[in-house]
């Protein structure tokens, strides 16, 4: 087998978004390919969905189904377990890809020698096949060998884990896998993945669709999905200590964890949470702190974390209570000029 699709499976029946993404795998024009569907313990009929095509496509599609939800990572590490391709990828079970997906990425690996290559997206809000705004993830001058400035330059932005293929040794020799029970478990897997890499490339094309939906992950902001973002800069940490490439790539590591860990779920949290809690901002400033004590002087947090930024994230150091009400000032200073 050539190819294995991993796609988890939560709540995906409604609106045909789990047929439509199922059958953009199906009809791809790699067709030496398995799908490796894993239900996280739907409560809709995701399940009774995916054993209608395994039916269907007994030589094509495999079903599992864990007993409990343990997220996205807990899915697909299912999913590892029973993947026999010499590639693996992944699909989220919203998402669909063009035709020529998995045909374009193999041929890209196939005349390089790259173990992982990856493309752009496209944002579209309709299950149809026309491209909207293009996502660019990676960059060409990530490609190639990897040497450790390239290293450094994908722990920084290692892009999105669904739109690139893996070399099986890759995962299974370096004993790869997701965080489970949390949202957001690329921010830690994606970067430790490709510290492994020692060769990638990339198609410029975008060739995958991210379907955009109100219940998308990005366009839910609660506290327990920011402590799960949190959760995620913490083990991309101890993975990176762990591992032993946490010394080498200090400076790099130390500003994902921050940037994920605090600067994204601050404003992210002060932006979309329906209640502010001063004692959660309060867990924030001191974890982030705790973890990294002189983040402010790191060179990557100086350069590409805006001014305004930082000078919030600087009141709140001194003082938490100070941070939120000039945050509130400032925000109903802003609208109120916008009404003018």
């Amino acid at each position: 087998m050539k190819l294995s699709v991993i796609v988890p499976v939560y709540n995906m029946a409604a609106d045909g978004k789990l047929q439509f993404c199922l059958d953009s795998i199906l009809k791809q024009t790699m067709s030496d390919l398995e799908i490796i569907a894993v239900d996280d313990a739907s409560t809709d009929d995701s399940y009774q969905v995916l054993l209608s095509y395994a039916d269907r496509y007994p030589e094509k599609v495999k079903v599992f189904r864990n007993s409990e939800n343990k997220r996205q990572g807990g899915a697909k590490n299912e999913g590892l377990k029973h993947a026999g391709g010499e590639w693996i990828g992944f699909v989220d079970s919203d998402d669909f890809l063009d035709s020529r997906y998995y045909e374009k990425l193999l041929q890209k690996a196939e005349e390089t020698g790259a173990d992982v290559v990856g493309t752009d997206y496209t944002l579209v809000s309709k299950q149809e096949f026309m491209p909207g705004k293009t996502v660019a993830n990676n960059s060409l001058q990530q490609c190639g060998v990897l040497d450790e400035a390239k290293h450094k330059d994908l722990v920084m932005r290692p892009g999105s884990m669904v739109i690139k293929i893996y070399r099986r040794e890759l995962i299974y020799d370096n004993h790869l896998d997701f965080p489970e029970h949390i949202f957001y478990e690329d921010n830690c897997a994606g970067t430790v993945w490709m510290l492994y890499a020692k060769h990638f490339e990339k198609v410029e094309e975008p060739l995958y669709y991210y379907y955009q939906h109100d219940t998308s992950t990005v366009h839910t902001i609660t506290e327990e999905r920011c402590r799960d973002r949190m959760k995620a800069g913490e083990l991309l940490l101890l993975e990176t200590k762990a591992r032993g490439f946490y010394d080498t790539y200090r400076e790099e590591i130390e500003f994902r964890f921050i940037e994920t860990y605090y600067v994204t779920t601050v404003f992210s949290y002060l932006s979309g949470a329906k209640r502010i809690s001063l004692s959660f901002l309060n867990e924030l400033r001191m974890g982030a702190k705790a973890y990294v004590p002189n983040f402010e002087e790191n060179p990557y947090y100086v350069n590409q974390i805006g001014p305004e930024e930082r000078k919030l994230l600087h009141i709140q150091q001194k003082n938490n209570t100070c941070f939120l009400l000039y945050y509130l000032g400032l925000k109903w200073y802003r609208k109120l000029r916008y009404r003018k």
